[in-house]
């Protein structure tokens, strides 16, 4: 059975750093493209970050280039989002996703392509 489990977040000052982990069982996830998408109160759900073995490629929101990095780890069967000088703006639901790679990094995260869901992660950047 496929699952994504996500972990990691919290509550973080502005400015603080978090670093978000995604576990998956039943698939492999190196054979997949993934990816973290985030929905805050109000707001529908978006692309964070992606990844995608059909062209090697990976994907940032413009709101998060150069502050996030994406990062999968094949051993442990893994994705993690380290997310550097957060902002109140970064305040959202975190989801990582999955789909076989079929599409690009940025087709997947700004289409919001994705097959499987973990559950979800809060995080809330706040002072």
């Amino acid at each position: 059975q496929f699952e994504l489990v996500e972990s990691g977040g919290g509550l973080v000052q502005p400015g603080g750093s978090l670093r978000l982990s995604c576990a998956a069982s039943g698939v492999t996830l190196a054979s997949y493209a993934i990816g973290w998408f985030r929905q805050a109160p109000g707001k529908g759900r978006e692309g964070v970050s992606c990844m995608s073995p059909l062209d090697g490629s990976t994907y940032y929101a413009d709101s998060v280039k150069g502050r996030f990095t994406i990062s999968r780890d094949n051993v442990k069967n893994t994705v993690d989002l380290q997310m550097n000088s957060l902002e109140p703006e970064d305040t959202a639901e975190y989801y990582c996703g999955a789909i076989p790679p079929l599409r690009n990094a940025q087709t997947m995260c700004v289409g919001v392509l994705v097959g499987y869901w973990g559950q979800g992660t809060q995080v809330t950047v706040s002072s």
